[in-house]
C-alpha cells in the first residue's frame, strides 16, 4: 500500500483553492492543515475543505505534516520556503520559487544539509498536450529541433485580479509569472538554456485596477512590462521569447518549434490540454494523433470553457520520488535553472548584453500514459 505523505498549505488566496480541490485525485498526498498570516482566510479555507487551521508556527511544528505547499506572494517565497526547510519538512513553492539564484542556492544548501526534497510549480508541462509533444519530438518527428518562438501577451493582469498590486513590482512581471510554463515546458522540450539575450520596457509607470473590489485604483509599475529575449539552448536550438501586458490582442501561437525535418505547433503551456499540431518537410499541417493521457482529459467547466486542470500533479509527483526514492520531474535543479534562465532575461534587459548561464539541468524524465496513472487513486 502507497504511503501518504502529510501536506500543509501557506497562503490560502486564490490559488490555494485548486490544490485543496486537485490534490484528492493523486496518490501519496492528504492535505491535513492550512495557515496564511490572514487568520480568517486560513479558518474559511479549512471549513470549506475539512482541515485543521493553524498558525504558521503551529503548522510548521506539527508532526504528521511532512511536506508544506508555499502559496504566499512571490516577494515571501523565499523567506517561507527557508523557514519550512528550517523546520524540518519538504517543501513545494508555486512559482517563481525565488526572485534570485543566491536565494535559491540558499535554499539548496539548507536542502542537502537536512536530506530534504525542494519541488516548485509549474507542472503543467506533465500534461497530455505537452507529454504528447515530448513524445513526437523523442520519436524524431520534426528531426533535431533547431529553433522556436514563444508568445504570451495580454492588455496584462489589473483586469481580472482582486489585489494585482504584487504581479507589478520585482519579483512580478510577465516573465516571472507566466514566463515559468514557457520555460518550464522548453527545458521539457528541448533541454536545458545555454545563454541568454533581452530587451525590456513598460508601457506605464501606473496601471489603472478594472477589477472588484478596488475598481479605479491606481497602483506603481515598477518591473518591466513588455520582454522580447533570445534563448541558445544546449542542443544548440535558439528560441525567441516575447512576454507583455502591454498588447491588447494579436495573432501569434503560443509556442512552434522548427525541427531539420519539420514544424511542431504547441498548446498554451499555463494549461495542460489542447491540441498539437504538426508538419513534415510537406508543409502540411495536421493535427497528432490524440492519446489516452489521463492528463490531457477534460475535468473542468468554467465560463472561459472546458479544461483539462491537473495542477498538483508535479506535488504529486515529488510525493511519489521521495515514497520510490527517484528524481522528481519539477525538482530543485530544474527550477534554480529556470530561475537562472528568467531572472538572466531581467538583468539582459537592465544591461544590454547576453548573459551566460551558470546552472544546468537535465531534462525531466517523460511522463507517459502509464506513468501518469500511477499517480492518480484507482
Amino acid at each position: 500500500m502507497t504511503r501518504e505523505l502529510g501536506v500543509g498549505i501557506i497562503g490560502c488566496g486564490n490559488i490555494s483553492t485548486t490544490y485543496f480541490s486537485l490534490a484528492p485525485l493523486f496518490k501519496g498526498l492528504k492535505v491535513l492543515a492550512c495557515a496564511d498570516i490572514n487568520v480568517q482566510a486560513a479558518e474559511a479555507r479549512a471549513k470549506e475543505y475539512g482541515v485543521k487551521a493553524q498558525t504558521i508556527d503551529a503548522l510548521l511544528a506539527n508532526d504528521e505534516i511532512d511536506v508544506v505547499v508555499n502559496l504566499t506572494i512571490p516577494d515571501a517565497h523565499f523567506p517561507v520556503s527557508k523557514a519550512i526547510l528550517e523546520a524540518g519538512k519538504h517543501v513545494y513553492s508555486e512559482k517563481p520559487l525565488v526572485l534570485s539564484l543566491e536565494q535559491g542556492e540558499e535554499l539548496r544548501r539548507i536542502a542537502k544539509a537536512k536530506n530534504l526534497a525542494v519541488g516548485c510549480a509549474p507542472d503543467t508541462f506533465l500534461g497530455g498536450a505537452h507529454q504528447l509533444a515530448r513524445k513526437f519530438i523523442d520519436d524524431g518527428g520534426i528531426g533535431r529541433v533547431t529553433s522556436g518562438a514563444c508568445y504570451v501577451m495580454s492588455p496584462g493582469m489589473e483586469m481580472w485580479h482582486p489585489n494585482p498590486d504584487f504581479f507589478f513590482l520585482p519579483g512580478g512581471g510577465p516573465i516571472l509569472d507566466l514566463g515559468p510554463y514557457y520555460i518550464a515546458n522548453l527545458i521539457n522540450l528541448i533541454g536545458p538554456v545555454k545563454r541568454v539575450g533581452a530587451m525590456t520596457s513598460m508601457a506605464s509607470p501606473t496601471r489603472t485596477i478594472t477589477s472588484q473590489p478596488r475598481h479605479g485604483e491606481i497602483i506603481p509599475v515598477k518591473t518591466p512590462t513588455t520582454i522580447q529575449a533570445l534563448l541558445e539552448f544546449v542542443n544548440g536550438a535558439t528560441v525567441t521569447l516575447s512576454a507583455s501586458w502591454d498588447v491588447w490582442s494579436h495573432r501569434h501561437a503560443n509556442m512552434e518549434l522548427y525541427g531539420t525535418d519539420g514544424s511542431l505547433y504547441v498548446p498554451d503551456p499555463n494549461f495542460f490540454g489542447g491540441t498539437v499540431e504538426a508538419s513534415g518537410r510537406d508543409k502540411d499541417i495536421k493535427p497528432l494523433e490524440a492519446w489516452e493521457h489521463p492528463f490531457g482529459k477534460i475535468n473542468q467547466e468554467n465560463p472561459s470553457g472546458s479544461r483539462a486542470n491537473y495542477r498538483t500533479a508535479g506535488l504529486a509527483d515529488m510525493a511519489m520520488a521521495l515514497i520510490e526514492g527517484r528524481d522528481a520531474r519539477c525538482s530543485l535543479d530544474r527550477t534554480l535553472h529556470g530561475v537562472d534562465v528568467m531572472t538572466s532575461i531581467l538583468k539582459s534587459g537592465e544591461e544590454g548584453r547576453f548573459i551566460d548561464l551558470t546552472t544546468t539541468c537535465t531534462q525531466p524524465a517523460a511522463l507517459g500514459i502509464e506513468e501518469a496513472q500511477a499517480l492518480l487513486k484507482r
